[in-house]
């Protein structure tokens, strides 16, 4: 059925194409060539293969996204999210706050005090510019930005 509908069309947008003549200051140079590789390894491919018919496919086989990602990144032994807990021997000030490594121009924290586990967990966010205090404990924290640097750009 889609063949026949695109054999049928076809004629008309041929003579349409034809017809149309754009003038030569409208023309623009469009590359359509295959993107040249730097040499580097390739990205990650964050599809996986699917299972084999009739067999139940593995976690790493069905994994896509940034699921795949954190797959491949323990089986290279590496933590793609970073979620080792922050310093809490000890409470930030504002001339010393606790630092929270980011790629993103803001991430959720949750404290619960100094030492550990002295209050219940009260998450808030830390933004870039501006230091975040829990209002439990009182200590302070800071962003400490590891992105791009306009990469808040598409933050509203």
């Amino acid at each position: 059925m889609f063949k026949n509908a695109v054999r049928v069309a076809r004629p008309a947008v041929l003579a349409a194409r034809a017809s149309l003549k754009p003038s030569s200051s409208a023309l623009r140079a469009f590359s359509t060539s295959v993107r040249i590789s730097s040499g580097g390894p390739p990205p990650p491919q964050l599809y996986g293969t699917g299972g084999k018919a009739g067999e139940v496919p593995t976690d790493l086989e069905q994994a896509t996204g940034l699921e795949r990602l954190q797959l491949l990144g323990e089986l290279e032994g590496v933590n793609v999210f970073d979620d080792s807990p922050l310093d809490s021997s000890r409470i930030g000030t504002k001339t010393d706050p606790i630092l929270v490594p980011s790629y993103d121009v803001e991430r959720m924290v949750g404290c619960s005090g100094s030492p550990a586990d002295s209050h219940d967990v009260l998450w808030f966010m830390v933004r870039k510019e501006k230091l975040a205090r829990c209002t439990e404990c009182g200590s302070v924290y800071k962003l400490d930005f590891h992105g791009e640097e306009h990469a808040d750009a598409h933050h509203h």
